[in-house]
């Protein structure tokens, strides 16, 4: 199994495939823009203790393979993600605020999230055989009772 993380009291794995866009899908992360995109990325999720195991910025969307601690939601993180950057990126680039991005939104609406981690099949073989043991225990426990 990969690396686990702690925290005060949990212990926890929680990585998700995520992938959003530039509004309309324009193709504008290049140059400059994807290396302050990239920082400002790296930035956020290291201000949110969010680990980026894999991270690829494409010219027209972001690939991301992040563990987020279980107190912060997926959502949450990526409304501040895509807040935060939309913001600094409009600041570094001013002509960005004109007329493909009305209303100062850089980023499209949505995203893609997956979970990653053990598949579906393993973790059902797991609860199975895990409950086949736990009756095994239970008529071993009833064969030695005195009464």
């Amino acid at each position: 199994m990969g690396k686990y993380r702690r925290l005060t009291h949990v212990v926890y794995k929680c990585d998700y495939h995520i992938v959003f866009t530039p509004k309309y899908r324009f193709r504008i992360l290049t140059g400059e823009i994807a290396a302050a995109m990239e920082q400002d990325i790296r930035q956020v999720c290291s201000w949110k203790e969010v680990e980026i195991e894999e991270m690829s910025v494409q010219t027209d969307h972001v690939h991301m393979v992040v563990s987020i601690p279980p107190r912060l939601s997926v959502s949450d993180f990526m409304g501040v993600l895509k807040g935060k950057t939309a913001i600094r990126i409009f600041k570094s680039h001013p002509n960005l605020k004109k007329k493909p991005y009305w209303g100062n939104h850089f980023w499209a609406r949505g995203y893609f999230v997956n979970t990653v981690g053990i598949n579906e099949e393993m973790i059902r073989r797991y609860v199975k055989f895990q409950e086949e043991e736990e009756r095994k225990m239970e008529q071993d426990r009833s064969e030695f009772t005195l009464f």
